[in-house]
């Protein structure tokens, strides 16, 4: 199978899917459904709280139910890869790349529940799309998904492939989709959302509405500099240099040259994105050190390899 590629009106956006929005407890198994990917996480070391520390989850994120957010992101995920299919534009199980991407995801789910629990239960998904847009993102209850401009035309290493996979994680794992979800209801009063938490409402309506408003969503800078220090930890825990964050907002301010690539629009980059990764390093540093190193490495897709 040889997916073409699509354009952005082939396909809905997904720029902001649950932004864009993803400690093991004993030792189980978390299953990544029908693709396959599962991993057994190993009990915590001792130097498990070592680390970046951002602070508690947003109040707002209570207003809205989490296993509603997760079922409207499944629904979503599920959409997107049934059209990316149908387009001859969703990478097959045995794609070298998905493999990588799958491989890297297996690597880091088990440091995740150290920053929510509820992703021990989550259904770890990853696709990768036949579009040439420099975009990934980690939807609510562990729906990752790349695209394939993302890895050709940035030509990411490993440890960069893992920063943006820790960093998308992190927008899911700290709630931020449902935390701007709970400031809308907040603000603008939600009626019908209200209504629903009572128990008095459409509770299938309700999702559908959450599932719109997750390809909608966008983060604050405050969102975003925290999904980057949460996913500088994860890479590092999973054995993946945290110092690739440099390297790889350099490559993305290279491709803003000729306009912001799609990954840009909700993700501020700049020298001061640059410079808080570089103070944070230290925080990460003796994590990377002693986590055990990736058995296998890969490469990028071929410079001139335009399609998957």
């Amino acid at each position: 199978m040889n997916p073409r590629f699509v354009t952005q009106a082939d396909l809905p956006d997904w720029r902001h899917a649950a932004g864009c929005a993803c400690a093991v407890h004993g030792r189980r198994r978390l299953a990544l459904g029908a693709l396959g990917l599962g991993v057994l996480a190993a009990a915590p070391p001792a130097w498990a709280r070592e680390g970046v520390d951002v602070g508690k989850n947003s109040s707002f994120a209570k207003l809205v139910p989490a296993e509603q957010v997760e079922q409207a992101a499944a629904q979503q995920f599920a959409q997107m890869q049934q059209q990316a299919s149908a387009k001859h534009a969703l990478a097959p199980d045995d794609h070298p790349q998905l493999q990588r991407l799958r491989y890297i995801a297996r690597r880091i789910i088990p440091f995740t529940t150290q920053w929510n629990r509820r992703a021990a239960q989550w259904k770890w998904e990853v696709a990768l799309i036949g579009s040439p847009q420099i975009n990934a993102f980690c939807m609510p209850g562990g729906k990752i998904a790349f695209y394939w401009g993302i890895l050709q035309k940035l030509q990411l290493n490993d440890d960069e492939v893992a920063m943006i996979m820790g960093h998308e994680m992190a927008h899911a794992l700290r709630e931020h989709a449902r935390e701007r979800m709970g400031k809308s209801v907040a603000t603008r009063g939600a009626l019908e959302l209200g209504s629903a938490l009572l128990g008095l409402g459409n509770t299938g309506r309700m999702v559908a509405g959450m599932g719109e408003q997750l390809l909608t969503l966008t983060f604050s800078r405050d969102d975003e500099s925290e999904a980057d220090l949460v996913g500088m930890e994860l890479a590092a825990r999973a054995g993946y240099n945290p110092a690739a964050g440099v390297t790889l907002w350099q490559k993305m301010a290279k491709a803003s040259q000729g306009g912001p690539p799609e990954f840009l629009s909700t993700h501020p980059a700049g020298a001061t994105r640059i410079k808080d990764i570089q103070a944070n390093l230290p925080k990460v540093e003796g994590l990377y050190a002693r986590a055990p190193k990736p058995e296998r490495r890969f490469g990028p897709p071929p410079a001139g390899n335009a399609k998957p």
